[in-house]
């Protein structure tokens, strides 16, 4: 009988401390707690900000946070954390509380690596505006690279499959030559002693690439897809002249409001591909906090809808993969400003954690057919979360035309 455990794999980014970079581009002392802390809701009902409860504001450079975190996760039934990983031409960055991890053995906490290979930039989004650290690809810079994370692949803690030390890249996309890097990276590390690494795509930007095409072992979808959402709620004629007359907040206008419930919907809708492929989860997402305009916000999203994705992802995984290949990615685990983590917040408290927790213990049923395990929600869901987002879409409208009512602001 093939083991069917599924191995929850959480995103962790490693911002939460003060570096000289931040202090000289955003001011001194930065972290991502201020763009958290600053934020507010635009719309009623708009969950912002987000406030950390447990942990709260924390410093990564302390052991005994990163101890918390992992306990917290380990309650929780989570396997391990996917580090965010900053190499820019032999520069690194945000890579103290990794270096710590690794140095001293601690937390006993599995883990791997997510090359964060986008340029870095003062719009948050990796594009070519602004540019504030900018990746420059070779194959020398490849072979550098890779010998620079041999000591992480051969630490005990670093989550494997068959053997071989699992490493993602962000975006495959912008290496010149995604193929060639895969097989530098593939003999240095045989050198090493090692059987080879498992590499990872991330679906993000550029979806439907074989990753056997570029040498790579597998993808992994990213959560949320916003292609997946629906249509963006508030946009249109009627709403811009809303917003213009102040009657709705510009935020409907400026940035991009979806539905958690039909992104949901839509997420598990998508058909599986042929090559090897890991879905991807996301308790919620809001990077309003770090965006004015042009923001990503996801409503309706509650622990109940996310342990039902989490839960009906569970049983694809353990009907399509066997083995080390039973996982399950989970963005994030602490992503504050995107609105996005399981860590504890003062609004659900440990609620996302906990259904978490239930959706990887559910039992495994007997079924294996793949009728038995359908891709998107039974109708009956479906049409629940329907109607309650138009009722929220109404709610929304009404409580900010009451709004406008009560503080008789003049047009814009």
């Amino acid at each position: 009988m093939s083991d069917t455990r599924i191995k929850a794999i959480c995103f962790y980014l490693p911002q939460y401390h003060p570096i000289p970079e931040n202090d000289e581009w955003w001011g001194r002392g930065f972290t991502e707690w201020r763009n958290v802390a600053k934020a507010k809701p635009l719309f009623p009902g708009h969950y912002q900000p987000h406030l950390p409860a447990d942990v709260g504001f924390y410093d990564l450079r302390l052991p005994e946070v990163r101890e918390i975190q992992a306990e917290l996760a380990r309650q929780h039934s989570i396997h391990g954390f996917c580090y965010y990983h900053y190499w820019f031409n032999g520069r690194r960055i945000l890579e103290r509380p990794f270096n710590e991890v690794l140095a001293s053995g601690k937390p006993d906490l599995p883990f791997c690596l997510c090359w964060a290979n986008e340029n870095w930039t003062r719009v948050w989004d990796g594009g070519e505006r602004n540019v504030l650290l900018e990746q420059h690809y070779s194959h020398e810079d490849d072979l550098a690279h890779i010998r620079s994370l041999i000591p992480a692949f051969k630490d005990p803690r670093y989550i494997c499959i068959d053997g071989k030390p699992l490493f993602l890249v962000y975006r495959t996309e912008l290496l010149p030559d995604p193929e060639k890097t895969a097989s530098i990276w593939q003999e240095e590390a045989k050198k090493a002693g090692l059987p080879g690494l498992y590499l990872v795509r991330v679906e993000n930007f550029v979806k439907d690439v074989d990753p056997g095409s570029i040498g790579f072992d597998a993808a992994v979808e990213f959560a949320p897809d916003s292609s997946k959402a629906g249509k963006t709620l508030f946009r249109g004629h009627m709403t811009n002249l809303l917003v213009k007359l102040n009657m709705l907040p510009t935020v409907f206008r400026d940035s991009r409001v979806y539905s958690y419930p039909a992104t949901v919907q839509g997420m598990l809708s998508k058909p599986e591909p042929s090559y090897r492929w890991f879905r991807c989860v996301s308790p919620m997402w809001d990077n309003s906090a770090r965006r004015s305009v042009n923001a990503n916000i996801f409503i309706g999203a509650t622990p109940s809808i996310y342990k039902q994705w989490l839960s009906k992802t569970v049983a694809r995984t353990r009907q399509r993969h066997t083995g080390d290949e039973q996982i399950v990615f989970i963005n994030a685990w602490n992503e504050w400003a995107e609105g996005c983590h399981l860590e504890p917040d003062q609004k659900w408290g440990r609620a996302y954690l906990e259904a978490t927790r239930d959706a990887l213990a559910a039992p495994v049923k007997a079924a294996t057919s793949s009728a038995a395990l359908p891709n998107a929600p039974s109708h009956f869901t479906r049409f629940y979360w329907r109607i309650s987002e138009s009722l929220s879409k109404i709610r929304t409208v009404i409580a900010a035309l009451l709004w406008h009512l009560k503080h008789r602001l003049p047009p814009q």
